[in-house]
């Protein structure tokens, strides 16, 4: 083992052991999490209420000692809530400006699909540019900057769908499934264990949130340092020829109306690499392209209104190209 898969096995071992203090189960997401920090790429989150993604985002950014930044979105915000706004000094007269959240490295965006389109819009400049215009001045983003925003797939009242101009800048979209039986069991006996957080005279039941404390066990040092290794991983000119047909037949199958950008190509291999990385190797093989194809893939596709009509969905399309690749 060289000594950069040492360093990718440390720091990975670490972020998943302190995630597992706060979250039972969803090691999946928290890869994908990981890859989306290593590429630098934006990743959405859909599940149902209660299975974890706020919590999971706050865990993952509690471990890597990362600046972060939470926005409830709602039908009334307005854009300034988001990227900030210039405000008067009365005293002065003169305007100074105040930044919004997005002002961090990471940025949790809470149900983004329940603010309307002109405040999803002002996160576009923020994902693609790293950088926002407050009045006439544009300021650079930290660094690293990450969005992970998540969004309920079943409750459509007093939500606004995403445009594909804003789906397609988030490198992955990964779906988060219920916990598994003894999962679930080990949620219920974790919270009959927390007991109570005194507050003054009265007090009140913890929750999974309060187990988020505590020193970070990797800086952002060591992220830079993961980053520049993923930078190395090899890709072979086969594998990105491989991505490159996927994304390419997606464009030609009869089934879809839309399909991926040349943007999807490049998630697919920078998604590819992360993945090799925190699996210990440095190189990518065909089974990072098939684990990942989903989550790159999916969102980024539109079906026909006749192949919807016939019953087909997205996910067995996509299953037929990789097929046909493999």
């Amino acid at each position: 083992m060289s000594g950069k898969q040492v360093v990718s096995s440390e720091f990975v071992a670490k972020v998943r052991q302190r995630v597992a203090k706060v979250v039972v189960g969803q090691d999946v997401v928290v890869e994908r999490m990981l890859i989306a920090l290593f590429t630098g790429g934006h990743l959405l989150l859909q599940g149902v209420p209660g299975v974890g993604k706020t919590l999971l985002v706050n865990a993952v950014a509690n471990a890597i000692d990362l600046q972060f930044s939470r926005v409830q979105f709602t039908i009334d915000m307005l854009p300034s809530d988001i990227i900030g706004s210039e405000i008067l000094d009365q005293k002065s007269g003169k305007f100074h400006t105040h930044k919004g959240p997005v002002f961090t490295n990471l940025l949790l965006a809470d149900e983004i699909n329940r603010a309307a389109p002109k405040v999803q819009s002002a996160l576009l400049e923020s994902m693609q540019e790293r950088k926002v215009t407050i009045g006439n001045e544009t300021h650079i983003l930290p660094a690293p900057f990450l969005v992970i925003a998540t969004q309920n797939p079943i409750e459509q009242s007093g939500t606004f769908e995403l445009p594909e101009a804003q789906l397609d800048r988030f490198m992955m979209c990964h779906r988060l499934d219920y916990p598994l039986l003894h999962e679930e069991e080990e949620i219920i006996k974790r919270q009959l264990g927390m007991g109570l957080r005194k507050e003054g005279a009265g007090a009140v039941p913890k929750t999974a949130f309060d187990m988020i404390s505590g020193e970070s066990c990797c800086s952002i040092d060591d992220l830079t340092g993961a980053m520049s290794a993923v930078q190395e991983i090899h890709v072979s000119e086969v594998f990105t020829r491989h991505c490159v047909e996927i994304v390419r037949k997606s464009r030609e199958h009869k089934s879809l109306e839309v399909g991926g950008s040349p943007r999807a190509i490049l998630a697919l291999v920078q998604a590819s690499r992360a993945r090799a990385f925190i699996l210990g190797r440095d190189y990518v093989i065909p089974e990072d392209l098939f684990a990942l194809a989903e989550d790159v893939m999916l969102h980024r596709i539109r079906m026909t209104y006749e192949a919807l009509a016939q019953g087909q969905d997205a996910r067995s399309v996509l299953n037929e190209i990789l097929k046909d690749l493999g």
